[in-house]
């Protein structure tokens, strides 16, 4: 499917307005997985013409997101990976545990940026970071672009290795995500160690429901609650 190449324009406005010499792209990927972490990876690409073919991760095969990440790893200037981990998740939150996992990522590079460009319309990172946020930012923004394929990238490896474990959930093919293996496995085996307790899947495991770990949610600053989950019905 065609697609527009990913530009530096919210880069080079963020540049023009704040002073910001040094700007991260900043994606996140497995907000909804029923298993796994939730990881974040804040690149930083300069205004240098990107790889051909990058854009949003969802937008890639398997074959190409793995090549183009290869491209990545040596073609941006930097780039680091934060996680938030299923444990996080459930005392957390999402918001909170997306802001934990950006801020291990941001903290992470070799230099703290000065700007961030952050995809989608919610802001949970907040203060101190000067954030912008793009809807779509994964498509239209090159650091962000490059931070959304290095991160899916990473996260499925990491989902692969832990799937080794629990063979019959399919974690290296399915990342944790809902797919007929993974729901199937829940209902025969339970939860694995890798899994997130608090969502609400469990309500329709009458098995496993005892596991649930129930959560209020916290908010500071007025920011929204970021779920995203995905309930048993998928």
């Amino acid at each position: 499917m065609p697609y527009e190449a990913p530009t530096h324009t919210v880069e080079r406005s963020l540049r023009a307005t704040t002073g910001a010499k040094l700007v991260a792209g900043v994606d996140e990927v497995g907000r909804g997985a029923w298993a796994g972490p939730v990881t974040v990876c804040a690149a930083v690409t300069g205004l240098r013409r990107p790889p051909a073919g990058l854009t949003d991760s969802k937008l890639l095969t398997v074959k190409r997101r793995d090549e183009l990440a290869e491209v990545l790893r040596d073609w941006v200037t930097a780039y680091a990976l934060g996680h938030s981990s299923p444990e996080e998740i459930d005392q957390l939150g999402m918001t909170a545990a997306l802001r934990l996992a950006a801020v291990r990522a941001l903290e992470d590079l070799p230099v703290r940026p000065d700007a961030v460009i952050l995809d989608g319309k919610h802001d949970y990172l907040g203060s101190p970071w000067r954030v912008r946020t793009v809807i779509k930012g994964d498509q239209s923004c090159v650091a962000v672009a490059a931070a959304s394929v290095i991160a899916k990238v990473s996260r499925d490896a990491m989902m692969a290795e832990l799937g080794a474990e629990h063979a019959d959930f399919a974690f290296g093919a399915n990342a944790g995500y809902p797919s007929p293996v993974h729901k199937a496995a829940l209902e025969q085996r339970g939860p694995t160690p890798y899994h997130r307790l608090s969502w609400s899947y469990l309500d329709a495991l009458p098995k496993w429901r005892h596991l649930k770990k129930n959560r209020v949610p916290v908010l500071s600053g007025g920011t929204p609650e970021i779920e995203g989950q995905l309930g048993f019905d998928f």
